[in-house]
């Protein structure tokens, strides 16, 4: 007879599979519009800049407010129901980009996936935390967070394929969206698939939750301004760790987003080519940067070190700081062979920093923390990253050209920062879980 305990981790992984899988989707959608900015500056006439902002911006923006707004919802709901209509959402308007016409139409779109988009992470966060016990929660939380970079890497290395298949000129109709461009048959087919990844999440059941805040022997009900003194009473650890976490996002997303225009400017690399072997990187190095992080932040946990979910955070942040001479190399196959360092490390923090924000806190504010650590990290790394690197080529440099002079910058600003913030954390945390330990008892 199957020990019950087992079954219940086996189910536990399962759903943490199925959610990395809903995560995948979402950054597939994301990052395949950094293969297309030539395509979209040709038929749209768009500079840089107003390109940044459909990757980042209009995404980020939406994303963040919503996710503070569902993560309020999500400690206090079923988690399970709000992630399924999520996934159906932003699954619809990802399709729905096939068919926009103007600039607007398509911010307006993105907006709304990012509505939809919000959903997923402070949801699927707090229940992992409730299915997961403490000595395999950074394993866990890390594995569902790799599919930030397993669906960033697939949609470079897929769609780079895709892509250069496509033609370059004319329109193809589409039944209902009329005459669209060729490249924008690549929201159909990364959007629709979604669609059945929502009705998967039928299987999930909503977990226990565990770690709740008691008065009298009886769970609390917090109110908002509760919940929100909880937070800002931990807030050197907590806001240290959002911000670290943040600028090694922003050093993430904007790699992600011009990596490949930077081999084609730089280089004469074909887009396709750059992006097939970045997302090579992205889905090996970045993919077992998470994993890595994940394991050893467990590991140190294991040995008694109570900040070693930070101390993964430091290390990135040296790490970035230490990559700034990257873009510079002459050398196209060197640069792409040194990018795996800065991609691994800097993906190792994710799932660590996620697992340490579950830690400090309460069940009862678990997703609302948590929201608000991606809205940080999103508003900084989604909605600046990509946008730094336009700014630095528009108006700094005034020359698309001087990418990897922006690239440089990108590593530094973003090395300095992180280092700072995970530092400020790194020396405050271990209290912070002692004191809700206490809280607790």
């Amino acid at each position: 007879m199957i020990d019950e305990s087992h079954k219940s981790l086996n189910y536990a992984w399962y759903v943490v599979f199925l959610l990395a899988l809903a995560n995948i989707s979402s950054f597939l959608d994301r990052q395949i519009l950094g293969l297309l900015v030539g395509p979209m500056k040709r038929d749209m006439h768009l500079t840089d800049t107003e390109v940044s902002l459909l990757m980042g911006l209009s995404f980020a923006l939406f994303y963040t407010v919503f996710g503070v707004v569902i993560g309020r919802f999500a400690d206090r709901t079923n988690r399970r129901n709000i992630i399924m209509s999520g996934i159906a959402l932003w699954s619809f308007l990802t399709a729905l980009c096939a068919g926009v016409n103007t600039y607007g139409q398509f911010f307006l779109a993105r907006m709304g996936v990012g509505v939809g988009e919000a959903t997923l992470s402070p949801s699927a966060y707090s229940m992992i935390t409730d299915y997961f016990p403490k000595r395999k929660l950074a394993t866990a939380l890390s594995v569902f967070t790799m599919g930030i970079f397993l669906g960033s890497g697939l949609a470079l290395a897929i769609g780079a394929g895709l892509v250069a298949g496509l033609p370059t000129e004319g329109t193809i109709a589409v039944p209902l969206l009329g005459n669209i461009y060729h490249w924008q048959k690549l929201f159909l087919m990364i959007g629709l698939p979604g669609l059945a990844i929502s009705l998967l999440m039928v299987t999930v059941r909503e977990p226990e939750r565990k770690d709740k805040l008691k008065r009298h022997g009886a769970d609390v009900e917090l109110k908002l301004h509760e919940a929100l003194t909880i937070i800002f009473r931990r807030a050197k650890t907590y806001f240290g760790l959002c911000l670290g976490t943040a600028f090694t996002a922003l050093v993430n997303y904007g790699c992600q987003a011009w990596i490949p225009t930077y081999f084609h400017r730089t280089f004469g690399w074909p887009v396709p080519k750059a992006g097939l072997t970045y997302g090579l990187v992205l889905i090996t190095a970045s993919v077992s940067g998470i994993l890595w992080g994940g394991w050893y932040a467990d590991r140190l946990l294991s040995k008694g070190v109570m900040n070693g979910r930070v101390l993964i955070g430091v290390i990135a942040g040296i790490v970035s700081l230490s990559s700034c001479f990257i873009p510079l190399v002459g050398d196209p196959n060197i640069v792409m062979i040194l990018l795996v360092v800065p991609s691994f490390f800097l993906a190792a923090p994710m799932g660590a920093s996620t697992t340490a924000v579950q830690e400090m806190m309460p069940n009862q504010v678990r997703a609302l923390s948590s929201a608000l650590f991606l809205f940080l990290i999103n508003i900084i790394g989604l909605g600046l990253g990509p946008t730094i690197v336009a700014l630095f080529n528009d108006y700094f440099f005034a020359d698309e050209n001087a990418i990897r002079f922006s690239l440089t910058a990108l590593f530094t600003i973003g090395g300095v920062f992180a280092l700072l913030f995970y530092w400020i954390s790194y020396s405050a945390y271990k209290d912070t879980v002692a004191r809700l330990a206490k809280e607790m008892n």
